[in-house]
C-alpha cells in the first residue's frame, strides 16, 4: 500500500499549518551515527514509487534523492555521533538528532509526524506518533529514504573495508562481526553497547555510562 497524505491533511486542518514528516536510520547499528531527516511538502504528488526506504533497492533510493530534493518544500538533517550515543544513550541521541533536523528546516513545523511508537522529540513540537509511518505518510516515507541514503553514504566513506561498512552501514553483518572479533572496534564503534560483552578479548574497551544519564542502548527496542 502506497503512503498517502491523510495524516498530513488531518494535522494541517486545512489551515495551511506546516507539517513535517520525521524518520531516523542507524538506531540498531553498532558503529556510526544515528541520522534523522525531517521533510516538509506542499501536499503535491510525490515522485513515483516513493515508499518506506526498506522496500526500495539502493539504486532506487539513490535515484529518488534528486527528485525528492526538487519536490520538497524543506529538508532538514540531524546527526548524533557514536560518542553522543555512548555518553547519553540512544533516546537522548535521537532527541538531539531530531531537533537538529527540525531546526535545519527552512520553515518551522507546526506539527510533526514521527515514525514509531515512542516520542523521542518532545516539546515544543506537537508530535503525532505513527507506527510504520514510513509506509503510511508521504512526508515520512521521503524522510526515511533521504535519511538512509545520507547515512549509508557517510558510512561508506569511513574506510575500514574489512568491516564492510560500505555494505552493512555499521549494522552487525557476518563480515562486520568477524572483523570485530579479529581486530576489535574501530574509532567509529559505539563502545557502550552489549556486543562487546560477547567479545572477551575486547571487553575491556567497553564504556559504562552513568545510569542517571540517558536511557541506555535498549531504551527504544
Amino acid at each position: 500500500m502506497a503512503p498517502t497524505y491523510s495524516i498530513e491533511q488531518l494535522l494541517s486542518g486545512g489551515r495551511g499549518r506546516v507539517v513535517a514528516g520525521v524518520d531516523e536510520v542507524g538506531r540498531g547499528a553498532w558503529a556510526g551515527p544515528v541520522t534523522v531527516c525531517a521533510v516538509v511538502t506542499d501536499l503535491t504528488d510525490p515522485p513515483p514509487r516513493l515508499t518506506d526506504s526498506k522496500q526500495l533497492t539502493a539504486l532506487r533510493r539513490a535515484a529518488l534523492v534528486p527528485l525528492l530534493e526538487e519536490w520538497a518544500v524543506g529538508i532538514g538533517y540531524g546527526d548524533a555521533t557514536h560518542e553522543e550515543i555512548d555518553a547519553l544513550g540512544m533516546t537522548e541521541a535521537l532527541r538531539r538528532a531530531a531537533r537538529r533536523a527540525l531546526e535545519a528546516l527552512p520553515v518551522r513545523p507546526d506539527a510533526v509526524i514521527l515514525d514509531g511508537k515512542h516520542d523521542y522529540i518532545g516539546p515544543p513540537w506537537p508530535v503525532r506518533l505513527e507506527v510504520k509511518g514510513d509506509s503510511a505518510s508521504i512526508s515520512v516515507a521521503a524522510a526515511s529514504v533521504l535519511a538512509k541514503v545520507r547515512r549509508d553514504a557517510h558510512m561508506a566513506t569511513l574506510g575500514f573495508e574489512e568491516y564492510g561498512f560500505a555494505d552493512s552501514a555499521g549494522y552487525p553483518s557476518p563480515v562486520h562481526q568477524a572483523a570485530l572479533a579479529a581486530f576489535g572496534p574501530t574509532p567509529h564503534h559505539r563502545l557502550s553497547w552489549s556486543y562487546l560483552d560477547d567479545l572477551p578479548q575486547w571487553r575491556h574497551l567497553k564504556k559504562h555510562r552513568d545510569p542517571l544519564v540517558g536511557e541506555g542502548q535498549d531504551a527504544l527496542f
